[in-house]
């Protein structure tokens, strides 16, 4: 395959990649606490191809991906079991397979009388254990994420941080798992706000045009690869001419 080909192939394919992250990030605009990716772009070197030189030694490519963990504005909900994070950290719930992290804070009451989110996954309290509520009372949550019910504490909110949140794994859409070997530290600097839920960062206006430039981006390397199949056909013919 000639140099322009290659190139463009792998530039189209590149494409595609940050067409689905930029797809993925506005399917989920409207998703309570969800942090939007991006991504590197690096050059991919072939020691091979450099050795040959029919073919390109360094092709485009996305060395990896990186989640931008911006705040999101708080909205009300008027849904006392919606609680938003203002500040740095992530509630704790338990996962299938240990704790996992997010700023998602849409919960609702579990048959038990647990906190859970949407996909079953409790609450945990600052001991680590998930709640105990009567499901038929209100409760208060104060800023510290302290809850209240009937007038008597019934735990706080257990909220970490991470040195290092970029190194934090996405699991699912909303959650983040800790693989790294960091230990997680209280977030003491972080507020809850009752009624209130962290919305998504991402801009769908931003990942609009983005699409518009990888689509134009895309058709531009797709037309390279048809002008140089062209150019092979034509000399081709040349040389069976002569």
């Amino acid at each position: 395959m000639d140099q322009i080909s290659v190139l463009a192939a792998a530039g189209m394919q590149s494409r595609m990649q940050s067409l689905d992250l930029v797809a993925n990030n506005l399917a989920n605009s409207s998703t309570g606490g969800y942090k939007s990716d991006g991504e590197f772009y690096t050059l991919f070197t072939s020691e091979a191809a450099g050795e040959d030189a029919s073919g390109p030694s360094s092709v485009p490519m996305i060395q990896r991906q990186w989640t931008d963990f911006a705040q999101g504005l708080l909205e009300p909900t008027n849904n006392p079991l919606d609680f938003g994070l203002s500040g740095k950290g992530f509630f704790v719930v338990q996962g299938p397979s240990g704790p996992l992290y997010t700023r998602n804070g849409n919960f609702r009451f579990s048959n038990s009388g647990a906190l859970i989110t949407g996909e079953g996954y409790p609450l945990l309290q600052q001991n680590g254990e998930p709640f105990k509520v009567n499901t038929t009372q209100p409760l208060e949550v104060s800023r510290e994420g302290d809850v209240n019910q009937n007038g008597k504490s019934i735990g706080r909110i257990k909220l970490a941080e991470f040195q290092n949140p970029a190194a934090l794994t996405k699991y699912g859409s909303n959650y983040f798992s800790n693989n790294t070997g960091q230990q997680p530290i209280d977030a003491t600097g972080a507020q809850t706000y009752q009624g209130k839920i962290e919305a998504s960062n991402v801009s769908a206006s931003h990942g609009a045009v983005r699409i518009v430039g990888l689509s134009r981006q895309f058709e531009m390397m797709q037309k390279a690869v048809s002008i140089a199949n062209d150019m092979g056909k034509k000399a081709i013919e040349e040389v069976a001419k002569v």
